[in-house]
């Protein structure tokens, strides 16, 4: 389902339907207060962004360590696999909705109404900004326990009054903090008006470091070789380019043009370095394009050719990443590799991964033209933002890491 029609149906199906939900579920409390206890069987919403179950893990680790949660988790499909990468959710406590028609959605949506209460859901958290369709979920889940960002006098999205615990969404704060801001709402005598008034400080949004096994790292050697067959890893340092973002927001990517350039001069400067280009299966045809105008036969199409759960593995053995603001510059940040990445409808302020990451924004004055009150949708389809970043600029970044001693 196009982006676009999702953003259609979450308005004129949206707003009616959280209207009617709150009425129903005002008056059934008013009917039979439910009773509510600490969280036991705590449930995370994140349908759309797969960088951001990444992002989602601090606060995740704080249910789990805290407060002593059983951890569930809804998504869509597609998704699914970058909750892998961590296994913070165990895999039977995932419920997954399909979003390729309006008819599958509906039928998945029913189901997941008969999962939550199979699972004795007692807690839900909504990690959307202002979906209404999350919201909807979340307020016909049963569970007594409701919490999620509400925008209280702020102009935004209307979704109804279906949450138990209101949190305002801080916009001048990391994503991940807010979220362990939703987290805090749950503490003892933390449900005021907004709730989780308290700090977050940085301490508590660093990930744990993922360590692949040896036998992980030959497989993705094996990989390599199989597309390489020069490629010696006792010889060859690896470069990764992630020239790819979601068709959720396609302005974030930077030129193609300027990464075949990118990579020409990586490869004319060291001839120990192999450039991977990597990306989902979906765009194997896109990266073998780029590779073939780089020039270099030490620039391979590695789109496809792992699993998301093989990404650390990679990223382990990898120099550096240069990468579009997408899921695999936060899938990176479980490693030590350093990763650079672009910025430009939306600002590394909010959105830059935990890791070891250097953010690249040029900061122009309609940058980040995206948020949560506008449904992260942009008139914009000239983004100079991006083409304000030039390569000189970042190959200036990288340039002192592909220099430098191998560690």
């Amino acid at each position: 389902m196009h982006i676009d029609t999702m953003r259609r149906i979450d308005r004129w199906a949206g707003i009616p339907l959280t209207f009617l939900l709150t009425r129903l579920i005002t008056l059934r409390d008013r009917v039979r207060r439910p009773a509510t206890r600490a969280p036991r069987n705590v449930l995370c919403i994140e349908l759309s962004e797969m960088g951001a179950t990444i992002l989602a893990e601090p606060a995740m680790r704080k249910l789990r360590d805290r407060l002593g949660c059983e951890l569930h988790f809804v998504i869509f499909a597609k998704n699914r696999p970058s909750l892998d990468i961590l296994a913070s959710v165990p895999a039977d406590h995932i419920f997954t909705l399909r979003e390729h028609g309006l008819l599958p959605l509906l039928t998945d949506t029913l189901r997941f109404l008969r999962w939550t209460r199979r699972r004795h859901i007692d807690t839900v958290i909504d990690l959307e900004l202002f979906s209404r369709c999350t919201a909807l979920l979340a307020g016909a889940s049963g569970a007594a326990i409701r919490v999620g960002f509400d925008n209280f006098h702020g102009e935004g999205l209307y979704r109804g009054g279906l949450l138990t615990h209101r949190v305002l969404y801080n916009p001048h704060l990391h994503i991940a903090k807010n979220f362990v801001s939703l987290v805090n709402a749950l503490l003892p005598g933390e449900n005021t008006l907004p709730a989780a008034k308290m700090e977050v400080n940085d301490e508590e949004i660093r990930l744990p470091l993922v360590a692949s096994a040896p036998e992980e790292r030959a497989l993705v050697r094996q990989s390599i070789h199989a597309r390489a067959p020069f490629y010696d890893p006792n010889r060859h340092r690896l470069v990764l380019i992630n020239p790819n973002a979601s068709e959720l927001l396609p302005q974030r990517r930077w030129m193609p043009e300027r990464y075949v350039e990118l990579i020409r001069r990586i490869v004319a400067e060291h001839d120990d370095l192999l450039v991977l280009v990597t990306g989902a299966p979906a765009e194997r045809e896109e990266a073998e394009a780029m590779c073939a105008r780089t020039g270099s036969d030490r620039c391979v199409n590695f789109a496809g050719a792992l699993t998301l759960q093989q990404l650390p593995a990679l990223y382990t053995l990898a120099r550096l990443m240069v990468t579009n603001d997408s899921g695999p510059g936060h899938f990176a940040a479980v490693t030590r590799m350093p990763t650079f990445v672009l910025f430009g409808p939306e600002t590394p302020a909010l959105y830059g991964p935990l890791g070891n990451t250097t953010p690249i924004f040029a900061g122009l004055a309609c940058s980040p033209c995206v948020s949560a009150a506008n449904h992260r949708k942009t008139p914009c389809v000239d983004n100079r933002c991006l083409q304000a970043i030039t390569v000189d600029q970042v190959f200036a970044l990288v340039r002192p890491l592909l220099s430098a001693s191998p560690a």
